[in-house]
């Protein structure tokens, strides 16, 4: 099969993933289930590699987005950087193989001990968030002999147009410092000893759809680093973050190639490495979650398919109002019905879908949750003291279990 055509799609009157039943991964391991296409995620890497392909360039994937061992070896075997905003994200990229030299560690509070620990590996680029930060580097550096490569993270205060609590360049935001102060801040970085200011980064916000916002960011960072080589700072590398958005609704999205017909000509010229830091457009939709249909009920406004999987689970319908297509793994050709589907969770919040129409569900059928592979398992929970869930990747025709489901030994085995 390849990679052009793997992922999810109907065979033999139900959903398959690259020639592999999903109804038969259900019935191997268990509901909740996330399954994933390797195949699928091998070519939306392949998509960002041909658009950046006309310049010097860094793909750094994010791996808050999805950071199962088994998919973050197979960013490091393609050559791909990691963004990293965490001690523990930190060390899974270590163990996955991703040279310490290709990770960026990014995030507004990082601890003395994450900074420790990014010394030691010698990792390529720390995004600071401040200037006390570039300090608290410069005084661990030095301390140690050694030298951290600094991009400062800015805020350019533009408007990503996208969920309120993923818009991360506006004014209000907790991230980056005014870009208005950011030359000040790294001629005076320039002079602290152990850190070299080594470039700019920002990060605007994630789910993005309409590029413009993005455009602009790539413009203001690229006048400032033109600013910055003329006073002769070192600089190496601009780094745009990421947050192309996926389209959750199925009906087509942008993709890497518009993302580079925004971006390349605002950064025409510049003698820097590009760097992009993609998570959710690289694995959403090469994942689904498998829930099984526990029961229906209704009341006098509503009628409720209550499944096994739920905010735990999948958290982005609550916390984000996100949209996510749901359908039956085996279509059944019954009479169609507005449904919420809801998780066994004790919150009302607790929900994968309102008002959705669809096939109507009866207990025990297979339902698939569409574009899962992101911010999926990475933000499940054991709220209810739920186990988390199993997961599956699949690869030319043949599945292996990457993660087993939780137990409840798992649950209460640290504490004293």
């Amino acid at each position: 099969m390849s990679e052009a055509s793997a992922g999810f799609f109907p065979s033999g009157g139900a959903l398959v993933v690259d020639g592999v039943s999903l109804e038969d991964l259900a019935a191997r391991h268990g509901t909740p289930l996330f399954v994933y296409s390797e195949g699928a995620i091998r070519a939306s890497w392949d998509r960002y590699e041909r658009a950046f392909s006309g310049v010097d360039h860094r793909i750094c994937y994010a791996v808050k987005a999805n950071g199962n061992g088994a998919i973050l070896r197979l960013f490091a075997g393609l050559g791909a950087g990691a963004d990293i905003v965490s001690g523990g994200e930190l060390r899974a990229a270590v163990r996955a193989g991703f040279p310490p030299a290709r990770i960026v560690f990014a995030g507004v509070g990082k601890s003395d001990g994450e900074i420790a620990l990014g010394l030691e590996h010698g990792i390529g680029e720390w995004n600071a968030e401040s200037a006390r930060e570039i300090e608290r580097l410069s005084e661990a550096a030095a301390a140690r002999g050694v030298v951290a490569r600094v991009q400062l993270r800015v805020n350019p205060d533009i408007d990503a147009r996208s969920h309120p609590y993923i818009s991360t360049g506006l004014r209000e935001a907790k991230f980056g410092v005014d870009i208005a102060l950011a030359a000040d801040i790294l001629r005076r970085g320039r002079r602290l000893p152990g850190v070299e200011v080594s470039g700019l980064q920002c990060h605007i916000g994630s789910q993005m759809t309409d590029l413009e916002p993005i455009r602009t960011a790539a413009r203001d960072l690229a006048s400032l680093s033109r600013r910055l080589l003329d006073e002769g700072f070192p600089l190496r590398t601009l780094d745009i973050g990421g947050g192309l958005g996926v389209d959750y609704e199925g009906q087509g999205g942008p993709d890497p190639a518009a993302l580079a017909a925004r971006v390349l000509p605002e950064i025409a010229g510049l003698p820097l490495t590009l760097v992009v830091e993609p998570g959710r457009s690289l694995v959403a939709g090469a994942g689904v979650l498998l829930t099984r249909v526990i029961d229906v009920k209704e009341n006098a406004q509503k009628r409720f398919v209550i499944v096994d999987a739920g905010m735990t689970e999948l958290l982005r319908p609550a916390l984000y109002q996100a949209h996510h297509r749901i359908e039956p793994v085996r279509p059944r050709g019954r009479e169609r019905a507005v449904v919420d589907v809801v998780g066994p969770v004790c919150e009302t919040g607790d929900f994968l879908a309102r008002g959705r129409e669809m096939e109507q569900p009866l207990p025990g059928d297979l339902l698939a949750v569409r574009d899962a592979g992101a911010y999926g398992f990475a933000m499940a929970s054991n709220y209810n003291m739920r186990p988390r869930p199993a997961e599956v990747l699949v690869a030319e025709g043949a599945s292996r279990l990457i993660r087993r489901r939780e137990t409840f030994e798992d649950l209460v085995d640290t504490e004293t």
